[in-house]
């Protein structure tokens, strides 16, 4: 049987900050210069007040979570031998929410649970996941 190959991100310009600074080991996100607003995926204005010229802010890392699903059937070739695997969506202290995967929680997810990020490499690919943090009280 052949292994199906990782689907790697394909980041777009705007994007490209956010995976060169996963790839030095740490997390950014935007932030407008005009009404303070942040957020991901990367993007060349602000979604809110449109304002062009946003700013890549460095995340403390800290995140809580705000819903996932688990998978029981892969959607893609590359993600059937992980079944089950959660996707996650997570905010940061800072505002912004990603989705991501939650690793290191042994099944135990609940709304609000406190995370800290963990960059993990999939297929030689930096990725920002999270675990929950010691004494994990809401």
């Amino acid at each position: 049987m052949i292994e199906a190959a990782f689907p790697a991100p394909q980041p777009g310009e705007a994007a490209a900050p956010y995976w060169r600074a996963l790839e030095e080991g740490r997390l950014v996100f935007q932030r407008c210069k005009s009404c303070g607003h942040a957020w991901l995926p990367g993007r060349g204005e602000c979604p809110r007040c449109l304002a062009p010229d946003p700013e890549w802010t460095p995340a403390a890392g800290n995140a809580k979570l705000v819903s996932w699903v688990i998978f029981h059937h892969g959607y893609h070739e590359y993600y059937a031998a992980r079944l089950p695997y959660n996707v996650a969506v997570v905010e940061l202290e800072e505002g912004p929410r990603l989705v991501s995967n939650i690793v290191e929680a042994d099944g135990q997810l609940k709304i609000d649970m406190r995370l800290e990020l963990v960059i993990q490499r999939e297929a030689g690919v930096a990725l920002a996941r999270f675990k929950p943090t010691q004494g994990n009280q809401s």
